[in-house]
């Protein structure tokens, strides 16, 4: 049974959120894994706790917006 784990920025919308677990899901159906065997979880992590090019996100990407 794979369990998909998906780190997003924290203030994610619920249908972006609907959208990431249908997708993913629909992925391994598609390998011929039955869709009750597959999990998703979308953990949100917020911008000041996510590095990138060891800066917080906040000030690496403060143009760029969760969906």
């Amino acid at each position: 049974m794979p369990v998909i784990h998906v780190n997003m920025w924290k203030g994610i919308s619920e249908e972006a959120v609907k959208q990431i677990i249908s997708g993913i899901t629909k992925v391994f159906i598609d390998m011929g894994i039955p869709a009750r065997a597959v999990e998703v979880i979308v953990h949100e992590i917020p911008k000041t706790h996510w590095g990138i090019e060891g800066k917080p996100a906040t000030e690496a990407r403060p143009d760029v917006k969760p969906p």
